[in-house]
């Protein structure tokens, strides 16, 4: 037999219970056709030493917004690894805006006023603008700060008249003009200055984010959101910049595409059809791009403290978050996908979110029966043991995010009432429950890399030091594996990824030290030698 290549000399572990180690992985046209002895006699046009390195299956984040992440990579980080206070923030901006025209943009993401005294404010923003139109994007994605030359241009001069918007905050001074947050479907009164993004922005971001990716590891990546530039997407034309990006060779990484649920629509002359024309739906595409889930999102953010909730925030009593779409109408848009043939993710962090995600369902299912369907909560932030068990019962996979303990753990702790804590971002829970668990960083809300979210998972440890939730620990073991097979069974895809067996394809990932070995301390300090897409060696060397 002769085949593509053969790793060989490596400390494999496969995730595959049939053969849970190896040495050699042999690979033909992108998958793998044997290991150690199913070799024996094979030859290979490229023989590779991998050195005695230990080596994993492919990382794969669950939710992982690539155009975003690069987006960020590509702006002003404010995020509180560069930014510790508001006069930092402020002096970044300050620095950063004096490089541009007189009258650019000045974009800037990543800020959490959890570290910060408070949000940055207008008149704070046009101190150091220099007269330019600023935009702050928060860290979670679900707020901005603008300045006043930004609502100018939006057609509100010295933020006066500005109207209230229903699914959206807008904080407010003694006279009634916003102070510059705005948080949620607010958003959309200066996001429409700068949406659609230029195509070729689109091209670089995803550029930027694929690279950072494959450099942590990742080989499979499921995009949560595009389409939809009032809400998640760069343009209406989002799944034509990715297919152009394989085709240039700038993605290198699997990708799978959510559509966000408002670019699906009723089909002419087919009134019992809501989606995309043509009928694409979840499923299609090849290895390298995918039509996913449709995404819908019902709330906002929990360390913004916009998430639906049944329980008012801790010291704000007449806050209890927002529903992004009225209850009818998100009822609406998962019972139609469904009937449609459509998986459908829906972003719930608030436990109010939930039930109503939960509620629609359970609709969904009884009107037309799909018991194979994998819908998806993404987040599941605040999860008591009968809204897990009623998850498992639907077949619904929550996706939450093991990152999040340690950016943004104390923040979410002080937001809810003492007996709540132990409920936030459940894992082990969840695996005693009989869902699959994944992994994922909801990048670049936190950062991509894998590993820390693994030993997350593991520690539970907030930035603090404090111990978030100590029952929901799970092992190093449980941890990779949701980040491998875990993830791609999230996308129905763990019969091509996930594991590293005949048939599977050929991805995986050569690391410093054995994940399942070291101390679970030292897990995010180890670093990825190499990425292997495909057979092919997409970073690092080998």
């Amino acid at each position: 037999m002769r085949i593509d290549a053969i790793f060989t000399g490596g400390r494999i572990r496969t995730f595959d219970p049939a053969r849970p180690t190896a040495s050699r992985i042999g690979v033909l046209h992108g998958r793998i056709v044997g290991l150690d002895e199913e070799l024996d006699g094979a030859q290979a046009d490229r023989v590779i030493d991998l050195g005695g390195q230990p080596v994993l299956p492919g990382f794969h984040d669950a939710h992982y917004h690539l155009s975003l992440t690069g987006a960020r990579l590509a702006a002003l980080n404010i995020r509180p690894t560069a930014v510790r206070s508001l006069e930092e923030l402020y002096r970044a901006v300050e620095q950063h805006a004096a490089t541009l025209a007189p009258d650019e943009w000045v974009r800037a993401s990543g800020y959490d006023q959890n570290f910060l005294e408070d949000h940055p404010t207008a008149e704070g923003l046009d101190r150091v603008a220099g007269g330019r139109p600023v935009l702050l994007e928060h860290v979670s994605g679900h707020m901005t700060v603008a300045n006043t030359r930004a609502f100018e241009l939006a057609g509100y001069p010295g933020r006066e008249g500005v109207p209230a918007v229903d699914g959206g905050g807008m904080p407010r001074d003694a006279d009634g003009r916003p102070l510059g947050l705005l948080q949620e479907q607010a958003m959309q009164l200066i996001y429409r200055l700068v949406r659609p993004m230029p195509l070729d922005d689109v091209q670089r971001n995803v550029g930027l984010a694929s690279e950072q990716a494959l450099h942590y590891g990742l080989t499979s990546v499921t995009e949560p959101g595009i389409g939809a530039v009032d809400m998640v997407g760069n343009t209406p034309v989002d799944y034509h910049s990715y297919q152009q990006a394989i085709e240039q060779g700038t993605l290198g990484v699997r990708t799978t595409l959510m559509p966000f649920v408002t670019t699906l629509h009723d089909i002419d002359r087919m009134p019992e059809w809501f989606g995309l024309d043509l009928g694409i739906r979840t499923g299609l595409g090849d290895d390298m791009l995918r039509v996913g889930p449709v995404k819908v999102v019902s709330d906002g953010s929990f360390i913004g403290r916009s998430a639906a909730m049944h329980r008012c925030y801790r010291g704000e009593a007449d806050n209890d978050g927002v529903l992004l779409f009225p209850e009818a109408t998100l009822r609406d848009f998962i019972v139609r996908a469904h009937a449609s043939g459509w998986t459908v993710a829906t972003h719930a962090i608030g436990d109010r979110a939930a039930d109503l995600v939960l509620d629609a369902v359970e609709e969904a299912q009884r009107r037309v029966p799909r018991p194979e369907v994998r819908h998806r909560i993404e987040h599941f932030a605040l999860a008591t043991d009968e809204r897990i068990a009623r998850a498992a019962t639907l077949g619904v996979i929550p996706v939450p995010q093991g990152v999040f303990i340690s950016d943004f753990g104390d923040g979410m702790a002080e937001a809810v009432e003492p007996e709540l804590r132990d409920l936030i971002y459940r894992v082990k829970s969840l695996a005693d429950a009989g869902i699959v668990l994944n992994g994922s960083t909801d990048s670049p809300v936190s950062d991509g890399n894998p590993l820390v979210s693994i030993q997350d998972m593991v520690l539970r440890r907030t930035g603090s030091g404090e111990l978030l939730g100590p029952d929901e620990r799970i092992s190093a073991e449980e941890a990779v594996r949701a980040y491998t097979y875990g993830s791609a069974y999230a996308v129905s895809q763990e019969h091509d990824k996930g594991t590293l067996r005949v048939g599977q394809l050929a991805d995986f990932v050569t690391l410093t030290d054995d994940l399942l070995a070291i101390e679970p301390e030292r897990i995010r300090e180890q670093q990825v030698t190499a990425t292997v897409v495909g057979g092919e060696v997409r970073f690092g060397e080998l």
